[in-house]
């Protein structure tokens, strides 16, 4: 084998899923079509969720050091200032995250931070090199290219977008539905006359329809969002938005110094029939295409590879039998289906961006790696399969302790009395009783969710055993 894992596109699923492994020691390649990495902000949102894996990926300080909270909305029409608009529900202050706001962070950048990342592990990404055709075989995968020689691999991940090759070469189809049929410009401008500290947004008019412009946090740029008339072919050359803008807005054609990257699309919603087809993985886009409404796609993405990251580790070293990762699809796909729609009815207006868009609450509970013990517990206490949240006590934080690639196994309250047994490289963490835990034993996933959970040690060995935890 060339390598023990193929990743197809190097875009924040790619980049995630190639950090992920390359810290675990897995040997990975990350092949990208383009001769560079995406140059635009289109993914700009990150969730609290997908923060708290950036954190754990080593690139949570990055993150924050490249990008800001998001600005107020500022509508206008006919070049007065009419109001303020949040554009999201604010979360409330808790313990169980350091987070509770998206952060807004060019795509373009925080694919640059990964890839650093990946780059400080050892690794790296072979540009230029576009998939042409996959076929796998009982021990591998074998991908051609239309130049270079092919690689070999023991499994592969395609990673490379709604447009996936990997999707197509495998024959998997996509089931979805158009969720807006006017077309949407988006690009990254520079543009004089606007403050950096709103969110402008333009309410259609005369037949036209909405544009927005929204500060680009660590950067001179401003994200330009337009939408169309159906049928329209959008002009995305610099004269073209110029135009745009000054038909909407009270500014000037020069107004609009540059455009950096841009791009037109329509709307829409598709969903993989299969995430896993034989050796070979789909996730991100090639998995699920969100509208940009409510900021789901890039997080869904990302959490794809924290998910997927573990679970070929543990088979690949001979931890866990091959079927574990089956549970891949089972977790992964109804999460996607469910962010699928709540994005669909943020754009129809119909649901507004609140804390389901934070996925702090996603779930894996209906998993079958979800073992809960316990018959004594309330349906919203905390269960296997839930997240597991973060809790302080003095100047030991949970979150700290679960950071990096292994497994915890949480002994809080009375349990933390008990006679435990070490799993061979488990972590083990007593920790005084809290209200998001109680009394009980927790073994937490590396991706940061309840594997199993009792009241007494009973069963916790043959669950780490199954999962190849360590």
């Amino acid at each position: 084998m060339d390598t023990d894992v193929l990743i197809a596109g190097a875009g924040p699923t790619g980049l995630a899923l190639g950090v992920d492994l390359a810290r675990r020691g897995v040997r990975a390649l990350v092949v990208e079509r383009a001769g560079h990495l995406f140059p635009g902000s289109r993914g700009k949102g990150v969730q609290p969720r997908t923060r708290e894996v950036f954190d754990d990926l080593g690139v949570g300080d990055a993150i924050r050091a490249a990008g800001g909270p998001y600005p107020v909305g500022m509508i206008w029409r006919d070049g007065r200032r009419q109001g303020e608009h949040r554009m999201f529900e604010e979360g409330d202050p808790g313990p169980d995250s350091a987070y509770r706001e998206p952060w807004m962070v060019p795509q373009w950048r925080t694919q640059e931070i990964l890839h650093a990342r990946l780059a400080e592990l050892g690794g790296a990404v072979s540009f230029g090199r576009e998939l042409v055709g996959l076929a796998q075989d009982a021990e591998g995968v074998t991908a051609a290219f239309a130049s270079g020689p092919p690689v070999r691999a023991r499994y592969a991940v395609a990673a490379d977008g709604g447009r996936s090759a990997v999707r197509r070469a495998l024959g998997t189809a996509m089931t979805g539905e158009s969720v807006d049929p006017h077309p949407l410009l988006v690009a990254d401008v520079r543009i004089r006359g606007l403050d950096r500290e709103n969110w402008h947004v333009f309410p259609p008019a005369e037949g036209a329809g909405f544009l927005a412009v929204c500060p680009l946090a660590g950067t001179q740029d401003f994200q330009l969002v337009a939408q169309f008339p159906e049928g329209t072919r959008v002009d995305l050359s610099l004269d073209g938005i110029r135009s745009v803008v000054a038909s909407r807005t009270h500014l000037a054609p020069e107004d609009v110094t540059r455009v950096g990257w841009a791009s037109d699309f329509r709307p829409r919603a598709a969903l993989a029939d299969r995430f896993r087809q034989g050796r070979v993985f789909l996730a991100g886009d090639a998995a699920h295409v969100h509208s940009p409404a409510g900021g789901q796609g890039l997080n869904t993405s990302v959490q794809d590879a924290y998910n997927l990251g573990w679970k070929l580790d543990a088979v690949l070293d001979g931890r866990a039998p091959a079927s574990l990762l089956d549970t891949y699809e089972e977790e992964r796909r109804p999460v996607a289906a469910a962010m699928l729609g709540l994005s669909t009815r943020i754009h129809r207006g119909e649901a507004r961006r609140g804390a389901a868009t934070r996925q702090l609450g996603l779930n894996y509970r209906g998993s079958s790696l979800a073992v809960e013990t316990r018959t004594d517990v309330p349906p919203d206490a905390l269960r296997a399969g839930d997240r597991a949240p973060d809790a302080a006590h003095g100047a030991l934080r949970l979150f700290d302790a679960f950071r990096g690639p292994h497994w915890t196994l949480l002994a809080a309250g009375a349990a933390a009395d008990a006679v435990l047994p070490s799993p061979a490289g488990v972590h083990v963490l007593r920790f005084p009783s809290h209200e998001a835990y109680g009394d009980g034993l927790f073994l937490i996933r590396p991706d940061g969710y309840v594997g199993w959970a009792g009241r007494t040690p009973e069963g916790v060995e043959r669950y780490a055993a199954r999962v190849g935890a360590r």
